[in-house]
């Protein structure tokens, strides 16, 4: 009788932990079932929505520049010898003609009145000269009337004669010593006055690269002593990436914030692109270059800007995520194009070119080939996209939209959509399923972004 007795012992706590483990299988099926009836028995709850709103939109190439001047004048010496006096400071507001430095001008002062005082002996002697042949023509016409009267002798006249023309010659020679005087003395003199550096424009002085005291030789090297620059237009020099240097032209829009500017726009056009690009750690950049007028000063040398080229513009125009996009569709009938068909390929199931995907991923890039050069509004050809419309009975149902200028964050809506309804953005992480309140939850109502 205590065998069996022992047997019913044993047995028992297998019994229990079935029971167990029966009980929390019904719990786990019983908690899966409320789930899916508090969902509304649907997937809405597993999407994030996007309300469509208006506003502006651009589509842009970023870059990142360097400002400097654009007119600016290395100011150097023309002459060599001691740098006595700098008149200026950087900073210094100058005017064309205004005295910046001065040299010592000893070596070359005594030039000067060297050849002042040759100058005057040689034309002292031309006063001689002059008063010689006078009185060989005098003597000549002597000799020739006497020998009309055949009182003088042939040899007395043809001496007469050649006095003369050796006075005219002597003459000549002291008039071309004269002129070779005067010219030295112009070029001494202008030696003098570049002892004297002058602002050659109206400008700021930015930069001394002499030091006074210093001894400047021009005969080794053309010595800069300071620069002067025009500080109210600025010349804004980017690198662009040979992926994007493509969608850009001279004329378009662009505008560039700086450092600590607090969101202040400046505004130009692209002035020019330079074909030589520069390699840079394997990557090929190319210069595109404009202007920013600075009449407050603000803008400095060598700050640093973030540039915006305007590919396309919008304002005022319905916009949605463009991780709402889903695929492209047929064109719209009218709008043809070879980037329009590439996008009913990728409909079909074949891959876009030049990488435009849809699916939340990257729009399609707006084609501006045949936009007027400079027009930075041009609206692109208009694509084919189909979105999740959030309908007014709590279902979703997909629609066809016309998009136009897009970019990496959002897609201008040119018809399909209306303001104020709801698309699907994207899909609700687990996380952020559990953070969402109960009641929410349980009305079906959609997550807010």
């Amino acid at each position: 009788m205590n065998a069996p007795e022992k047997t019913f012992v044993r047995r028992r706590p297998r019994r229990a932990l079935i029971v167990i483990g029966i009980s929390a299988l019904l719990a786990a099926c019983g908690w899966l079932a409320g789930t899916r009836l508090s969902n509304g028995g649907d997937a809405i709850a597993n999407y994030q929505f996007a309300t469509v709103q208006r506003g502006d939109i651009e589509d842009v190439v970023t870059a990142t520049g360097t400002l400097q001047p654009r007119d600016y004048v290395d100011v150097g010496a023309q002459v060599s010898g001691q740098l006595q006096k700098i008149h200026v400071k950087v900073g210094s507001e100058v005017k064309a003609g205004d005295l910046l430095a001065e040299i010592d001008p000893t070596v070359y002062l005594s030039k000067v009145d060297a050849s002042r005082a040759q100058l005057r002996n040689q034309r002292a002697q031309l006063k001689e000269r002059e008063a010689q042949l006078t009185l060989a023509q005098i003597q000549y016409r002597r000799q020739k009337a006497l020998m009309a009267e055949d009182a003088t002798t042939v040899e007395s006249l043809q001496t007469s004669e050649a006095g003369l023309k050796s006075a005219e010659a002597s003459l000549e020679a002291l008039r071309a010593q004269i002129e070779q005087t005067e010219s030295s003395l112009r070029g001494d003199t202008a030696n003098l006055q570049y002892a004297r550096v002058l602002a050659p424009m109206d400008g700021t002085v930015v930069s001394i690269s002499a030091r006074q005291g210093q001894t400047l030789n021009t005969n080794q090297q053309a010595p800069t002593i300071l620069r002067v620059a025009d500080l109210t237009t600025m010349t804004v020099q980017t690198q662009v990436s040979e992926a994007d240097i493509s969608r850009l032209r001279p004329g378009m829009q662009v505008y560039f914030t700086t450092l600590g500017s607090q969101n202040q726009r400046w505004y130009g056009k692209l002035d020019q692109i330079e074909p030589t690009p520069t390699t840079t750690n394997n990557v090929v950049l190319y210069n595109a270059l404009f202007d920013a007028p600075n009449p407050d000063g603000r803008l400095m040398t060598n700050m640093t800007a973030q540039v915006f080229f305007i590919v396309a513009q919008a304002g005022d125009v319905l916009q949605i995520p463009v991780g709402a996009l889903q695929q492209s569709a047929r064109p719209p009938r009218g709008v043809g194009g070879e980037r329009a068909r590439s996008g009913e390929r990728a409909g079909n199931g074949e891959r876009p070119r030049g990488g435009e995907r849809m699916g939340g991923m990257r729009p399609p890039r707006p084609d501006t080939a045949g936009a007027p050069t400079g027009d930075a509004s041009a609206a692109p050809r208009p694509r084919r996209a189909t979105v999740k419309v959030l309908g007014a009975n709590g279902k979703l149902g997909e629609r066809a939209v016309e998009i136009g200028v897009s970019n990496r964050v959002h897609a201008q809506v040119i018809s399909g959509l209306e303001e104020g309804e709801k698309v699907v953005s994207g899909l609700v992480s687990q996380a952020q399923q559990i953070a969402q309140p109960a009641n929410m939850r349980r009305s079906g109502m959609p997550p807010r972004l």
